[in-house]
Formats: structure tokens, C-alpha cells, sequence
């Protein structure tokens, strides 16, 4: 069987440089930090705070605390994040450190951050918002001394928005970045539509129940709250199903095919909330629910058409967003990119 966790970390989730995928040994080294007593039982997790120690996304530590659950190491409370034991006791805010969870030796040889990760979130927001007002060439060298890192940082960083299909490079191989048009987000859409559900039903037996409950709890906290909502959450809860869900399909080519496709989710995530307005209705924790509570009942075949229905309606509403952003703002021409054919977009 392929190696789910080497998937999620070509997902986005990076694995460790060696013995094993990442997640695993955040758990390993939270279990004997448990064990060994240096995080007191009561302790408050969070998955923020616990990725920023490893040097992590949040994806391996999410995955790393449901088989903590699961193992009983720790548990859920009427609150956010997760308490070390068992028993009915409150919340213990104490302020974690390398030192508490054993790292201070361990680190170096768990996952040294890549210089790119620095910049590249910040980054990211601002091609995709740029994206949506055509075609730019993007200058390498510019980009390094505007964000104050080498030229090699500033490569590794656009090689992985090359992989999401953001930027790609033209024949004489300088950076372009790609425009984000109706037609382009139809293509994505049509390939999403046909290859989501399938790996859904794929990955449906190997998807961890507790884990699948803390996906469900989490979606149903949304719904009580929204809109009064994190667009952080807002995508936490897009990577559940979308990524981490579809990540235990076992089909690796599969996943391979859908990665450029769901640049559609990075769409959403810098518009919603940041430089877009809220949905008045909540635009997809509903459908998200949907999916879930057929997978509760092993009925894979509803769940993979519940999903397929998902990701139909939600087109017309990110080409919707996309317009009114590009109808309602200018964007601040950073040094780094010169406009090119200026696309106009119905």
C-alpha cells in the first residue's frame, strides 16, 4: 500500500528528511513528552503553536493529535485544541517550548524549515490577487531583493507555486505568472468534478474514524459560529476534506493529477475574508457536513456524489468573487512584475 503520509507531504504537508513521514514523529516525540511527564496533564494543544516548534504546517500535527486521541494520550473538551489525559479537568494554558517537548537536541534531526517557507504564504496571497488582472512577467532577481533573500530562496519559492499551476515559465524560460480567468477556473473545476469524488471513494476505507469525527466536530463548531469565523479556520476546514480526506487515497496518480486542480482552494482562501467580503451564507460548511455524515454511514457512493455536487455549485461563486475583486480594486504593482497582455475577463 502506498505510503499516505509521503502523499500528504507532496500534498503540502512536507514530511521529514528521513525515518518515516513527518506526522508520525511529532507524535512520537509529543507521546514521550506525555510520558515522561514535561507536559502536565491538562496541558492545552494547539495545533498553531505545536507547528511552529516542528517547524511545520498544521496538516502533520492535526494528523499527529487524532492518533493521540485515538490512542487515549489525549482528548477533546468543550473548548478549542486538544487536553493531554483523560479525565474531566479544565484547560492547563501553559506556554509550550522546545525544551518541554524534548527538542532542544531532536530538532535539527526532525525538519530543518526550507529557507522559501519564510516568504511564501505572503507571497502566495499576492500572485493569486495579481493573478486576477492577467498576465505578468515575474523578474527572479527582483523578487529576491524585494523580499531581502537570496536569488536560490527566492527560486525555490516560485518552483513551488509552479507546481500549483500559479506561475509557469515561457520558452525562454523567465517566470510568468499565469492569469486566473472564468475559462481557466472552469478547467480546474471540470477536472475537480471528475477526479474528487473518485478519490473520495478511494480513500474512504483508509480515512482514520477518529480522525473523521474531529473533521465533523470541527465543521459543526463553524456552523454555530459563522461568519463570525478565522478565514485560518476557513481553510483549515477546506484542507480537511479536500486534502487531508483525499490524501488517503491510495491511488498516488491520482492525487498526482489532482494537485494543480486545487489551486481553486488557494483561490478562495486570499480572496474570502481577506481582500473579499464574507458570504452572508456560509459557502460550503453545509455541503462539507453532507459529505460526512454519508461517509459516517460507510455509504461512499453518497458521499462521492454529495461531494461532486459541492464542488459544481461552488464554481459560479468563485467566479463571481474573482469578478467583484477585479471590478473593486487595483493592484499594487510590486517591483518583481511587469504587466503583459492585459486580459479582459467577462
Amino acid at each position: 500500500m502506498i505510503d499516505r503520509g509521503q502523499i500528504l507531504a507532496e500534498e503540502g504537508a512536507q514530511a521529514a528528511p528521513d525515518n518515516g513521514p513527518l506526522y508520525l514523529r511529532i507524535r512520537d516525540v509529543l507521546a514521550e513528552a506525555i510520558t515522561a511527564g514535561r507536559l502536565p496533564r491538562g496541558a492545552l494543544l494547539l495545533e498553531g503553536p505545536v507547528a511552529g516548534l516542528f517547524a511545520s504546517t498544521r496538516t502533520p500535527v492535526r494528523q499527529a493529535f487524532a492518533l493521540l486521541e485515538t490512542a487515549g494520550t489525549i482528548r477533546r473538551f468543550d473548548g478549542r485544541g486538544f487536553l493531554v489525559g483523560q479525565g474531566r479537568s479544565g484547560p492547563k494554558r501553559v506556554v509550550l517550548t522546545a525544551e518541554m517537548l524534548g527538542l532542544d537536541e531532536e530538532a535539527p534531526g526532525l525538519r530543518k524549515a526550507p529557507a522559501w517557507e519564510a516568504i511564501y504564504e505572503s507571497l502566495e496571497r499576492e500572485m493569486v490577487h495579481l493573478s486576477v488582472f492577467g498576465r505578468h512577467r515575474i523578474n527572479e532577481v527582483e523578487l529576491a531583493r524585494a523580499r531581502g533573500v537570496g536569488r536560490q530562496v527566492a527560486r525555490d519559492a516560485l518552483t513551488r507555486l509552479e507546481a500549483l499551476g500559479i506561475v509557469e515559465k515561457d520558452e525562454r524560460m523567465r517566470w510568468t505568472l499565469v492569469p486566473l480567468d472564468a475559462q481557466r477556473m472552469r478547467d480546474l473545476h471540470d477536472i475537480r468534478v471528475v477526479l474528487e469524488p473518485v478519490a473520495l471513494t478511494q480513500a474512504a476505507p483508509f480515512i482514520p474514524p477518529a480522525e473523521r469525527r474531529a473533521m465533523t466536530e470541527r465543521l459543526e463548531e463553524a456552523l454555530a459560529v459563522y461568519p463570525v469565523l478565522s478565514v485560518e479556520a476557513m481553510d483549515g476546514l477546506e484542507t480537511d476534506l479536500h486534502i487531508t480526506c483525499l490524501g488517503y487515497c491510495p491511488n498516488r496518480e491520482l492525487l498526482i493529477a489532482l494537485r494543480r486542480a486545487r489551486f481553486m482552494l488557494n483561490v478562495s482562501k486570499h480572496i474570502i475574508g481577506v481582500s473579499h467580503r464574507m458570504p452572508a451564507d456560509e459557502p460550503f460548511i453545509a455541503e462539507h457536513l453532507a459529505v460526512f455524515r454519508a461517509l459516517d454511514v460507510d455509504d461512499s457512493a453518497r458521499a462521492a456524489e454529495t461531494l461532486r455536487h459541492h464542488i459544481v455549485v461552488s464554481l459560479p461563486k468563485v467566479i463571481g468573487r474573482v469578478a467583484e475583486l477585479r471590478d473593486a480594486h487595483r493592484p499594487e504593482m510590486p517591483a518583481y512584475a511587469t504587466p503583459l497582455v492585459r486580459q479582459e475577463v467577462p
